[in-house]
């Protein structure tokens, strides 16, 4: 590895640079042994190997990270995200079902519950020997989850609750684990007591005995063959009134006395809601950050191949590489641009993580919460649509050879197309994010109907909400010390480029925002039904501007000046091919002129042309194992 290279591996690797290494050389050793090579294997096959793997990888150090010291566990829940999002250059099933073990299941007992539950549970949660479901999801709800259907009823005579499926609309489904391996789920369900309803609580429900047969009450079912990820047993759950006991009940923030009586250390329900499912934000974190990395190994090889293939001769003879032609040049340099800028996206989104997970015990700081929440939403959707959308070039750009199974392409577009929707539909995701900005999070654990949306809008009007993040206070410093420029160089000017995307995000707010402040009480859902296009560019355009803060704060941290040359084009790359895709925005709007237009085509060009040099050692600088990237066709070329 060159010393650019190294150092722009330096910079990426970032805080938890000893985290990546310690997993990628875990995924080298495992991909020397062949255990990532799936093309083969059918569905029970790929199944045993990911679960073997997974007890593997209970045997190192990676799955205790997140979880407490006094327990065995590393208490650094950033370094658990950044591991998993690490473990995604390998095979995505593993990635998923240690994500479902060590995040989602186990993230659950120890965030969700008390000491009862560590104390008996998390030791055998972290060595593997308990392996466990995360069952949410049901036939009838994914995205709802306040309107999940399944009960769990307190019966005081026997101090026991009653978990029960209602009808198949409360079933859970694509639930990882247990379609074969699980033994205990966390079932999210309706708790009732004394004849109330206190709202979605989650609960410890054994599926299978240690023998691994079915336990009474209890129907599992197999969700079978996927488009993807086969190595995760999905299956179905139904309750027909399993009884569990009292201290089942994960009560961190509700629990409920032997008399049945409910109580709470937080009195709305609507916020005792939001406080508990903020907890396991960092699977929607996991899943951006595995998102990019699966990108990044799909850019890796298209790059490797495209500098190798050759097609047409030049007018000396020789044939010409792929990567030398400008049209190929923009398939792959601008989501190679993009990439870059999401990652380092989703490293403040980690860091920002970092600094607020210690005030979880005494409910911290609820707006940065919310803010935290809710740019993990828009940052898993930006990231996972632009891993569908890169892929898919990248498989392009390979012709015929990335259609090939060995080759590695159509299982990373296959396991990664279920992201968009995976924790989180996507378009609801960023739904989500619009809302936030619109309340500017004053409801943010109150019911954030239509109706509650445009009460808000019509009493306060809200711009767009800049957030005092470090990164943010390196961008205002920047647009303050810059002098405006009207010359067409203009769009190479940071300064210009930062408040073109600020001056937007706040035109498409401020809109969004006039057109719901119309809304009356009889009509309010169907002007915010109506207003959907605009709500959804509203949440993109403002995780775009957030990309764009977080991207130029790591240039200006970078100390090497050969590698902050180089990630200075990256950038400008980002910002001028996002501004191109939006063109028709920024000129209807009167943003920029038809002259500025064509100057961000002719920048996209020159930026290409120039990058292409650089394109091996951007991609290498991801510094994916070897043998993850080492594919068939490159050695054809």
């Amino acid at each position: 590895m060159d010393t650019l290279t190294a150092e722009l591996t330096r910079i990426l690797d970032g805080r938890w640079a000893q985290v990546r290494r310690d997993v990628r050389k875990y995924l080298e050793v495992e991909a020397e042994r062949g255990s990532f090579d799936t093309t083969h294997l059918g569905v029970d096959a790929h199944r045993e190997r990911v679960t073997r793997q997974l007890r593997t990888l209970a045997e190192t150090e990676q799955p205790r990270l997140g979880f407490p010291t006094e327990y065995g566990g590393g208490g650094d829940i950033c370094a658990a995200v950044v591991s998993s999002e690490t473990l995604g250059f390998g095979d995505l099933s593993l990635m998923v079902k240690s994500g479902v073990q060590w995040g989602l299941f186990g993230g659950a007992v120890h965030l969700l519950g008390t000491s009862w539950h560590h104390d008996r549970y998390l030791s055998d949660i972290m060595s593997g020997s308990l392996l466990g479901c995360f069952a949410m999801t049901e036939v009838g709800h994914g995205s709802d989850v306040q309107s999940l259907r399944t009960t769990a009823t307190y019966d005081p005579d026997t101090a026991e609750f009653v978990v029960h499926s209602p009808d198949v609309l409360a079933h859970k489904t694509y639930i990882g684990n247990a379609a074969r391996d699980g033994r205990l789920a966390v079932v999210f369900a309706q708790l009732v007591t004394g004849g109330a309803t206190h709202g979605v609580h989650a609960l410890l429900v054994p599926i299978r005995d240690e023998r691994g047969s079915v336990l009474p009450g209890v129907t599992i079912e197999d969700n079978g063959p996927k488009a993807g990820l086969n190595g995760v047993d999905n299956g179905r759950l139904a309750f027909d009134h399993v009884r569990v006991p009292r201290t089942a009940l994960l009560n961190r923030y509700g629990d409920v006395a032997e008399d049945g009586t409910y109580s709470s250390p937080i009195d709305s329900d609507g916020k005792r809601f939001f406080t508990m499912l903020g907890t396991l934000v960092r699977g929607r974190i996991s899943i951006a950050g595995s998102a990019g990395s699966a990108t990044k190994r799909a850019l890796t090889i298209a790059v490797r191949y495209a500098e190798r293939r050759r097609q047409f001769a030049a007018p000396d003879g020789t044939e010409v590489a792929l990567l030398d032609y400008l049209s190929h040049q923009r398939r792959l340099l601008p989501a190679l641009a993009t990439t870059y800028a999401l990652h380092f996206a989703q490293e403040d989104l980690v860091a920002r993580l970092e600094e607020l997970q210690g005030d979880e015990a005494a409910g911290g700081d609820d707006r940065a919460q919310r803010e935290l929440e809710s740019r993990a939403a828009g940052l898993k959707a930006i990231a996972t649509w632009h891993a569908t959308s890169t892929i898919q070039t990248a498989r392009e750009a390979c012709g015929g050879a990335g259609y090939m199974a060995e080759n590695v392409l159509p299982s990373l577009k296959a396991d990664t197309d279920v992201f968009t929707t995976f924790e989180g539909d996507n378009t609801v995701l960023l739904q989500l994010v619009a809302k936030g900005l619109l309340t500017n999070y004053k409801h943010q654990f109150e019911d954030l109907s239509p109706l509650a949306t445009v009460r808000f809008v019509a009493e306060q009007f809200v711009g767009a909400v800049m957030e005092r993040t470090a990164a943010r206070r390196v961008v205002e410093r920047l647009v303050d010390a810059s002098p405006a420029r009207e010359d067409d160089a203009a769009v190479f000017d940071r300064a210009w480029q930062c408040k073109l995307f600020a001056d937007r995000e706040q035109h498409v707010l401020e809109g969004l925002a006039r057109r719901l402040r119309a809304a009356a009480r009889d009509d309010a859902f169907e002007v915010f039904n109506a207003a959907h296009d605009h709500v959804l560019r509203c949440a993109r355009v403002h995780i775009e501007r957030v990309v764009l803060d977080s991207f130029v704060a790591a240039v200006a941290r970078c100390d090497d000046e050969q590698a902050k040359a180089l990630l200075d084009k990256v950038c400008d790359l980002y910002v001028l091919s996002t501004i191109e895709a939006d063109r028709a925005w920024f000129l209807e709007h009167g943003r920029l002129t038809s002259a500025r237009a064509k100057s961000v085509i002719a920048g996209v060009n020159r930026l290409c042309r120039e990058l292409r040099p650089h394109a091996r050692t951007l991609v290498d600088a991801f510094a994916i194992p070897e043998p993850l990237v080492r594919v068939p066709m490159l050695d054809w070329t």
